[in-house]
């Protein structure tokens, strides 16, 4: 073989992987960002109807959708015909699947976590929490690590056996962000994000954030975001473990559920008020804000220099922003409210709703 590859043949190579969205944010730093490259106008190229609601995020690999639902099924669609490939009962899931290798790995309302073939949806091993599952799952190495609402985070190796758990003080409703060998959890209640070490489960220290938060945080240049539905958005440095910042909107503040993203000097964050929020990361101070038609619960999602959020509008708004200025480029409806937040394809986004209709977003 020789050394080196022709440019093209490179990008070829990698291409399929850079257009992967495996995770509910996209990646271990769960900052909600990805590369695909979207048409300047999305178009409705086909839609799928599940038996109820979607709130989690569609994960996308290697061509193929993978969508939890409150039916109880977990579903693997065709991503350019929307075909059903598979679907599997797991019991109600509100967590978005997690794909690494061959398996896909999802928890449950009933605390039941499941890794699964992707190939057909077969059970290869589960494990039972003492509480529902609602955080989807994240890697590190080999290892498979999701909190519960028992306050446990819980690591799993590849073939089901528990390496370490850990306790916080409160139900974990929230995806773990991983960075190096550091790894996140907050307890809804008590307002303390907790650091691990990934490695062994070992206490690593703290951050008390000032407030309730039931939100995946996201990682990017040593500092944490976190929404919060004490009605605050916050910043802390990783490493001294200290709060920087926390963002209030100027007037009538509401819940922060969604969870954050972040791209550049920008995040990212939509909160009850029915606003999407562009907040400065050095300062906390806000750059721009967006009303949408409803609540905003789905977490965004930041694509080039736009931003793509839904909100629990009864038409089901859906909304292209602009990322530096918060500008609409494009609105859709899409029939009933969008619940869920974004998976992203090589060339379009998938998004679920209350009514349990898939949505594939792109160029028909």
């Amino acid at each position: 073989m020789p050394r080196f590859l022709p440019a093209v043949l490179a990008l070829a190579l990698v291409s399929p992987a850079l257009a992967d969205w495996p995770l509910f944010r996209g990646d271990a730093t769960m900052t909600g960002t990805g590369t695909a490259k979207l048409p300047d106008q999305l178009e409705e190229r086909w839609t799928f109807k599940t038996g109820n609601a979607i709130e989690g995020a569609p994960v996308i690999v290697n061509g193929i959708v993978y969508v939890a639902s409150l039916d109880k099924h977990l579903y693997a669609l065709d991503l350019i015909t929307g075909k059903q490939k598979w679907k599997v009962k797991l019991g109600a899931m509100k967590a978005s699947p997690s794909v690494k290798g061959d398996r896909i790995y999802v928890g449950n309302l009933d605390g039941k976590f499941y890794c699964l073939k992707i190939a057909d949806g077969s059970t290869v091993w589960t494990f039972e929490a003492d509480g529902e599952i609602t955080a989807a799952a994240n890697f590190h190495g080999n290892n498979i690590i999701v909190g519960s609402h028992d306050s446990s985070l819980y690591c799993y190796n590849a073939d089901g056996k528990k390496v370490w758990d850990a306790k916080v003080d409160g139900p974990i409703a929230a995806a773990a962000a991983i960075v190096g060998d550091q790894t996140f959890a907050t307890g809804c209640s008590d307002g303390i994000l907790s650091v691990f070490d990934a490695r062994n489960g070992k206490a690593l220290g703290s951050i008390d954030l000032g407030g309730q938060g039931v939100a995946t945080a996201s990682v990017a240049n040593d500092r944490v975001y976190m929404s919060m539905v004490s009605n605050q958005v916050v910043a802390a440095d990783l490493k001294t473990l200290k709060k920087l910042w926390a963002f209030e909107a100027p007037k009538r503040q509401q819940p922060f559920y969604s969870s954050t993203a972040v791209a550049g000097n920008l995040v990212i964050a939509g909160s009850r008020d029915t606003k999407v929020y562009g907040i400065d990361a050095t300062t906390g101070k806000e750059t721009w804000h967006f009303t949408t038609a409803g609540q905003v619960n789905a977490s965004p999602v930041i694509i080039g220099e736009r931003v793509y959020v839904g909100c629990e509008s009864d038409e089901g708004h859906f909304y292209v922003l602009n990322l530096k200025t918060g500008k609409k480029i494009q609105e859709l409806e899409l029939e009933s409210p969008v619940t869920g937040s974004v998976g992203v394809g090589p060339d379009c986004i998938v998004v679920g709703t209350d009514k349990g209709m898939i949505y594939c977003l792109g160029k028909k």
